[in-house]
Parts: C-alpha cells; sequence; structure tokens
C-alpha cells in the first residue's frame, strides 16, 4: 500500500520523518511518496498545494499530513490554499475522528479518568473556507458589516451520526449528541433531527443529548460518563482539543480524517514554529494518528496485520509515557523528538 507524506510546515518535517520511521519498523509492505505543501512549496511553485499533490493523495491508499501554517500563508489568490482544509473537502473526508484517554502514568487534569472519542462532522458548519460549493461562508456586505453563513444539511449529518453510532457498537454502545438547540434552533434542529432517525437503526446503543456549554463543564467535572460524542465542526474542534489536553496532553492527540474511500492521519495540534528544527518537537500525535489510519486501512481492506499495528503503536507509546524517563521533554521528560521515535521503534521490536 502507498502513503503520500505531506511534511508541512514548522515540526512537521520532524514528526514527519519521525512516523515514517515507526511505519517501516512495522515490516506492513508500506510505500512512500513525500510532497512539498505548504510553505516550501509556496516558495518553490507560488502555491502551498500543488494540484498535482492533490490528484496524489487522492490515489494514494492514505495519507500522512503534518501541521501546517495556514494562518501565515498569503491569500488563496497568491497562492494561499489551506491544504488541510482542502484535501478534507476535495476527498469528501466527512468524519474527523479524535480519541482522548487517560494513560497510566501520566497526570490528568479533569475530575475523572477519561477513555472517549469525538466523532466531529468535518465538511460544513461555520467553517468558512470548506462549506460552500463557491467562495466561502463569510463576506462584507459593507465595509463595516462582517456576516459568517453556517451551514447544516441532512446528509452531512446523517453520514456523521452513522458514523458515530457505528463506533459506539465497537466501545461502550454510548452516543452523546452536543448542539446548541435553544439558540440555534433552525441548523441545530436539523441536526438533532436526523441523529435521532439515526438512532433509531441502533437500538443497542443509548443516545443522550448535551448543551455545548454544559459539556464543556462536563469534561472537566465528569470525563467518565462519556463515550463516543458525535457533534458538528466546529463544536467538535473546540472539545476536542479539551479533552485532549484535560487527558494529558495536546501532544498526545491523535486523529483522523476519514470519508468512505480515503483517509488522512493529522496530528491534532499545530506547527509550532517556535521550536520546528530543535528536536524539541513530541512526535506522538502524529505517531498516534498514523496508527489509526493503519487501523482505518486494516477495517477497510480485510487486514488484520494493520489492525494490530495499530494496537503495537498505541501500546509502545503508553509504556513509554508511563515511564517519566522515556517522555518528551513537553510531558517532562527529556528525549528529544529522534530519540522519542527511536524508543517507539524499539518498542516494536
Amino acid at each position: 500500500m502507498k502513503l503520500v507524506v505531506l511534511p508541512g510546515d514548522g515540526i512537521g518535517p520532524e514528526i514527519c520523518a519521525v512516523t515514517v520511521s515507526v511505519l517501516k519498523k512495522l515490516n506492513l509492505g508500506l510505500t512512500f511518496e513525500t510532497h512539498e505543501v505548504g510553505l516550501a512549496s509556496l516558495k518553490r511553485e507560488g502555491t502551498t498545494f500543488p494540484a498535482r499533490v492533490l490528484e496524489a493523495c487522492r490515489a494514494a491508499d492514505g495519507i500522512i499530513m503534518g501541521p501546517v501554517s495556514h494562518l501565515d500563508y498569503p491569500p488563496r489568490a497568491q497562492g494561499g490554499a489551506n491544504p488541510s482544509g482542502d484535501t478534507r473537502i476535495a476527498l469528501d473526508l466527512y468524519a474527523n475522528i479524535r480519541p482522548a484517554r487517560s494513560r497510566k502514568g501520566l497526570q490528568h487534569w479533569g475530575r475523572t479518568a477519561m477513555d472517549l472519542v469525538i466523532v466531529r462532522e468535518n465538511t460544513e458548519g461555520f467553517y468558512a473556507d470548506r462549506n460552500m460549493h463557491v467562495g466561502i461562508g463569510e463576506f462584507m456586505p459593507t465595509p463595516d458589516v462582517a456576516l459568517s453563513v453556517r451551514k447544516i444539511t441532512a446528509q452531512g449529518s446523517r453520514r456523521i451520526a452513522r458514523a458515530a453510532f457505528e463506533m459506539a457498537r465497537g466501545r461502550r454502545r454510548k452516543v452523546t449528541a452536543v448542539h446548541k438547540v435553544n439558540v440555534l434552533k433552525v441548523t441545530e434542529g436539523l441536526f438533532l433531527q436526523e441523529v435521532r432517525a439515526v438512532a433509531k437503526e441502533f437500538p443497542d446503543v443509548k443516545v443522550e443529548e448535551q448543551l455545548i456549554d454544559s459539556m464543556a463543564a462536563l469534561l472537566v467535572r465528569d470525563a467518565a460518563r462519556f463515550d463516543v460524542v458525535l457533534t458538528t465542526n466546529m463544536y467538535g474542534d473546540i472539545l476536542s482539543d479539551e479533552a485532549t489536553e484535560l487527558s494529558g496532553s495536546l501532544g498526545l492527540a491523535a486523529s483522523i480524517n476519514a470519508g468512505e474511500r480515503h483517509c488522512m492521519a493529522q496530528a491534532q495540534h499545530g506547527s509550532a514554529p517556535d521550536i520546528a528544527g530543535q528536536d524539541k518537537a513530541n512526535p506522538a500525535s502524529l505517531v498516534l494518528s498514523a496508527g489509526m489510519l493503519l487501523g482505518w486501512l486494516g477495517r477497510r481492506h480485510g487486514k488484520p496485520s494493520f489492525q494490530k499495528a495499530e494496537q503495537a503503536i498505541e501500546q509502545a507509546v503508553d509504556a513509554l509515557i508511563e515511564e517519566p524517563k522515556t517522555r518528551t521533554q513537553d510531558l517532562g521528560g527529556k528525549l528529544g523528538t529522534r530519540a522519542f521515535g527511536e524508543e517507539i521503534a524499539r518498542k516494536l521490536d
């Protein structure tokens, strides 16, 4: 199987290199094809996301994308496309799956331990750069008025709900749908209408509904009560960062963007240009995300070895995190980016 690797910006090239070295250790017959995106390709080709790179992603079995500094890009008309958002839309990667769990030996910041997965709709909502067929969902009719359009569709809500309920069947059989229907009665109402309809197809899965503000508070107070959290684009982005930080560290936050035919692994954190090139970045988030990609490929193509590899990566990272001496510097340890990757590879022997 061929994986396309897009190193991205900031710490992206460093953590992508570690991730590829870990995957090679698994002897799964993977091949890797690397393409520049972001500031590197802007300098060379005048665009942060060349069209040929998107086509390479489309033709690949899976994608690994490093963090990108899209806030630093020029306007789209000057070559500043967002590789992450554009790939999600072009390949219809509608499900952003972000697990968050406490780990043995590592302090967590909520009142209870956590083991949940946030299933976030990934292609519409308030994300103005990706929710319209032409143009973006933000505009200014006059110089002193700015408007933002939120798009919620029945189809988008239905398919992300089904993804959440299917995932819950393989876990603790509970889905929490997060919304703000008391304020956004029409759009949130449509989302909940579709969630409730899909729930009827899964009578073995318990479903509850939670307002976004109370959900944010409950993650701090009693995260143990949640299993699969289903929500729209912006809520899911915010809640997943909160959950993974409460569980121990955003540096351990795995994430995949999945559709019917494609899947992309991405670290949940940003490009951290302030520590780029210093061997300080924690590569665990991207390594764990790549493990999730293997699991997705294993389920899609009937390859149990890929699913076992996902579990092996999880176990290796857990074992290293449990011991302070084998943690990265951001978690109170002494290991740099490359050394931590070498320790993961050693655990996989």
